[in-house]
């Protein structure tokens, strides 16, 4: 075979190598795209997400959850985005053979609030719901990442607080250097988390396991209403259990629309 046919001969086989890496970054420019990058606060410090998980010791399906949800909020692996975790333990399952002793009726109203505002026919466990907005099966890491990179993607009131050990109390100020406009003003909360709690569940469906817990919400409350956020400065104050190991303590602040229910801006700070 002389030179000119061998050199014919390669050519398929060249475009064909061109074709695979054209397909190669086409991919890799895909895959970016499902990644929108943090609308960062103009300090630029990490974009905060509030990821809630409604979750049960007496559920056996939510181990793997509450062990993602620590996992993000231990390791916090997601580049330029802080991981807000509220774990809230519902009351629901505690008649079915272990009563979860961080469990609350209350935890269980927030999640009926929630499942009737984005229109699902009823409540379950484990569910993640991140900043109010979107809600899927705690246990899906896929999924969960996705979701707080898209959460992470929306400008949100800057929101600071600082602790005032003398008084219990903490100092929250806010600011919308994006604009952000809010017909109905938004709701101002407050949960206090402890960290590193487990449990040695000895009866139900997870008997003979030591569940251990990514934060977990001691207490939340709304603490009111502001009509218009920007520029809002206060002290709020806490109460804070004695049994509450107080160095893995710390509080979350959040504000969040009040038809909506989405968090538009957070922030939080140890207690210790």
């Amino acid at each position: 075979m002389d030179a000119s046919k061998l050199n014919l001969w390669r050519l398929p086989l060249v475009f064909a190598v061109l074709a695979g890496i054209l397909a190669l970054v086409g991919l890799s420019s895909l895959g970016k795209g499902h990644n929108p990058a943090p609308a960062l606060p103009s300090n630029g410090s990490p974009q905060p997400v509030v990821v809630e998980l409604f979750t049960s010791e007496g559920c056996s399906s939510c181990p793997p959850a509450d062990a993602l949800l620590k996992e993000l909020s231990d390791k916090q692996s997601l580049e330029g985005i802080q991981v807000l975790a509220l774990e809230e333990h519902v009351d629901y399952w505690n008649h079915l053979g272990w009563a979860d002793p961080f469990s609350s009726s209350e935890f269980s109203q927030r999640q009926s609030g929630y499942a009737e505002h984005l229109g699902r026919g009823g409540v379950y466990t484990p569910q993640m719901i991140v900043d109010g907005e979107s809600e899927f099966v705690g246990s899906r890491g896929l999924t969960a990442r996705e979701e707080i990179r898209k959460a992470a993607a929306t400008p949100k009131l800057e929101v600071a607080v600082k602790a005032v050990p003398e008084k219990s109390a903490v100092e929250v100020s806010v600011n919308n250097p994006s604009g952000i406009s809010l017909k109905n003003g938004a709701e101002l909360w407050l949960a206090v988390t402890q960290k590193n709690l487990q449990s040695n569940v000895k009866a139900g469906e997870n008997s003979g396991e030591t569940l251990k817990h990514a934060p977990l919400v001691r207490s939340l409350q709304k603490i009111q209403t502001l009509r218009d956020p920007a520029g809002y400065a206060g002290q709020v104050e806490l109460s804070l259990n004695r049994d509450w190991k107080k160095d893995d303590l710390a509080a979350v602040v959040f504000l969040a629309e009040p038809n909506s229910r989405r968090i538009i801006g957070a922030a939080t700070i140890p207690l210790s």
